[in-house]
């Protein structure tokens, strides 16, 4: 064989002697995406505070007051027992009632930040501040609050029997299809 190349590498001249270039990792979810955005905000608030609080100081109190702070940018209105909206899913007109964090994005986030500690050394499950009974009950209390404040229940959907009735089986009859 008269090539320089390698038996295994095919010719070309566009990269003869010249690097291969990598191949780009590849994209990270939108899910490790927002998970890292998420985190990152976190570890920002931790800093916010006076004083700064360290990712190896944190406990499941700086935890509940982050879920607090970002009430302040929400855009799910939660009326006060004493409007006379409370209660109702579409209210007829505005009022001055507060706007908060949705219950179902809190308990995403907790999700994201729970298991953002864990890829981050944060030590055994069984510590994680993100996964504190207290948080547990907070993320409940808010989202019963919020279900009763806008009217909307969030029982939980029982199971429905299946009925042996349930099922209809349908028959044709195709023997006669010649269109008469």
């Amino acid at each position: 064989m008269s090539s320089n190349n390698p038996p295994d590498k095919p010719s070309s001249s566009s990269n003869s002697g010249h690097h291969k270039p990598h191949p780009l990792p590849p994209q990270p979810s939108r899910y490790e995406s927002q998970k890292r955005r998420d985190w990152n905000t976190f570890l920002h608030y931790l800093k916010t505070l006076n004083p700064p609080v360290t990712i190896s100081q944190f406990n499941h109190t700086h935890v509940l007051s982050f879920l607090n702070y970002l009430d302040q940018f929400g855009k799910t209105k939660v009326h006060n027992q004493t409007c006379v909206f409370f209660g109702q899913p579409d209210p007829p007109s505005p009022c001055t009632c507060p706007l908060k964090q949705a219950w179902g994005s809190l308990d995403a986030l907790i999700g994201r930040l729970r298991a953002a500690y864990d890829e981050h050394g944060g030590g055994s499950s069984d510590n994680n501040p993100f996964g504190n009974g207290s948080i547990r009950i907070h993320l409940r209390e808010v989202r019963e609050s919020q279900a009763k404040a806008r009217g909307i229940p969030y029982g939980k959907k029982k199971k429905r029997k299946k009925n042996k009735n349930d099922v209809v089986a349908v028959k044709k009859d195709f023997s006669n299809s010649s269109g008469s």
